[in-house]
């Protein structure tokens, strides 16, 4: 048959790999291809859902019907809905020809499993999706399910709504009695390679284990199964989101498209506030490349081999000029820690710092006759124009009366703003943003703001004053996923 977080210090400072790479192949990981979450969620799609998604990639099945696994004539989307959502293990029970719900539901076993699933699987096994002309045969065998690669298949199961039903009911007996089957979470296997050698592989979960009963083979069937998973089912975030896959303890900051890890919790703390990460699925954090790590702590100091010692701000490395320089900006040389040039070259130059520089990591400044407050850095001041940046962003942060002719020595920027991956939205108004690209994006709806996991109390509560400041980026009016299905 074809078949807590805080453990995260002492496991994460060496337990990234920095792994660049734009081949998907080198992102697929055998011995985690899905979750148990992924494979077990039949809620993921509903029947419109299944339909549209079928209309929307141009397959034959949007207009196909046949009859299920009763023998009562439906279209194809509502064949995989209730395979997925509605489906029944019967075996033993005696039955009319035609059950009714009531009567499936009084005499059978539910059963359920992802739709999302099942759509994967059609498409690995005969490309049902994305075929506009498929063959009988391709048809009658749309799983795979007691059709061998031999092609001695079991006339019993023939037929899509057979097939449909009988792929939903043994994947979730994968699922429910691993015990009956070869493949199993924790334990390790030779799996076959094609024509190559075999690749040992211990699958993490159940999930990942029912793939390889079903189709005991990693690239010829499953690295497909995940290709294609990948390509349609992976959700896109915002730039500036911060990304948890179920089960690990690494963060991962989502910038300019690809993920970057914290190497340690110091460099997580110091810029970002955990309660704003996001848990989501392997499969959907494998989709982007891996980018720089970040290993320093926010201000960090640090000395290359050669001696000069470097202030980070952000994604900049700042040299001090001289001890001087380093000494009259009171810093502890206690402070300073050892780094090599590989660590140090991730970072971009920034300017130098000198003995005259001022507020090297970034000062609240209010004018002593206005009261008007800005964030003043490496010689340019921004102007915060509502005490909700004080509340939030610097709200631990001391702030020094001036006057305003020491503010005139400093170029004025645009007012300061809050950063990518912010959720805002004004106190008047249901509709929240959010920030990604400097833009602020709408999120359209309640079940896109819980989809993507947004939790509501990291909404911040600006005036409108402060989102006008905002261009206006693409609306969000669905979970975009690989394909922007």
């Amino acid at each position: 048959m074809k078949k807590t977080y805080y453990l995260f210090i002492a496991i994460i400072l060496f337990g990234f790999l920095y792994t660049k790479t734009s081949a998907r192949a080198q992102d697929f990981d055998p011995n985690n291809i899905i979750s148990n979450l992924e494979i077990m969620d039949y809620n993921s799609m509903g029947l419109a859902d299944i339909q549209k998604f079928l209309v929307n990639k141009g397959s034959y099945l949007a207009n196909y019907s046949c009859p299920d696994s009763f023998g009562t004539v439906r279209k194809a989307s509502e064949i995989i809905y209730n395979a997925a959502a509605k489906n029944y293990d019967c075996d033993g029970a005696i039955m009319s020809d035609n059950p009714t719900e009531e009567e499936k539901i009084l005499k059978c076993k539910k059963i359920t499993i992802s739709p999302k699933f099942l759509l994967v699987l059609l498409q690995k096994e005969q490309s049902l999706i994305e075929g506009s002309s498929p063959s009988e045969r391709n048809l009658d065998w749309a799983a795979g399910y007691g059709c061998p690669d031999s092609g001695n298949c079991n006339v019993r199961w023939r037929g899509f709504g057979k097939q449909v039903n009988s792929a939903a009911l043994q994947f979730r007996d994968y699922m429910d009695n691993p015990q009956y089957y070869t493949y199993k979470a924790g334990g390790t296997y030779n799996i076959s390679n094609t024509n190559r050698d075999p690749i040992v592989v211990t699958p993490v979960n159940q999930a990942t284990a029912g793939l390889y009963n079903y189709t005991p083979h990693v690239y010829n069937g499953n690295f497909n199964f995940y290709k294609i998973w990948q390509r349609w089912f992976t959700k896109i975030y915002p730039d500036g989101s911060l990304l948890q896959a179920d089960g690990e303890v690494g963060v991962w900051l989502l910038q300019n498209g690809v993920k970057r890890p914290f190497l340690s919790m110091a460099a997580l703390v110091s810029r970002f506030d955990v309660k704003k990460i996001i848990k989501i699925n392997k499969s959907d954090l494998n989709k982007y490349e891996t980018g720089v790590p970040i290993k320093f702590a926010q201000y960090s100091l640090i000395k290359s081999p050669r001696g000069t010692i470097f202030l980070l701000v952000d994604d900049k490395k700042r040299g001090f000029t001289s001890m001087e320089a380093f000494r009259k900006m009171g810093f502890n040389p206690t402070e300073v820690v050892n780094a090599r040039w590989e660590d140090i070259n991730y970072y971009a130059d920034g300017a130098c710092i000198t003995a005259t520089s001022t507020y090297p990591t970034g000062a609240l400044l209010q004018n002593n006759k206005t009261g008007g407050i800005y964030y003043v850095v490496d010689g340019i001041k921004a102007p915060l124009i509502d005490k909700i940046f004080l509340t939030v962003k610097f709200k631990n942060k001391k702030i020094i009366k001036v006057t305003s002719a020491e503010l005139d020595q400093y170029t004025t920027a645009k007012p300061y703003l809050f950063g990518d991956g912010e959720l805002l939205k004004t106190k008047d108004s249901p509709y929240v943003y959010v920030i990604s690209g400097n833009k602020k994006i709408l999120i359209t709806s309640d079940k896109i703001f819980n989809d993507l996991g947004y939790k509501i109390e990291n909404i911040i509560i600006v005036p409108s004053s402060v989102l006008y400041l905002y261009d206006a980026g693409t609306p969000i009016t669905q979970v975009l996923t690989g394909n922007g299905q």
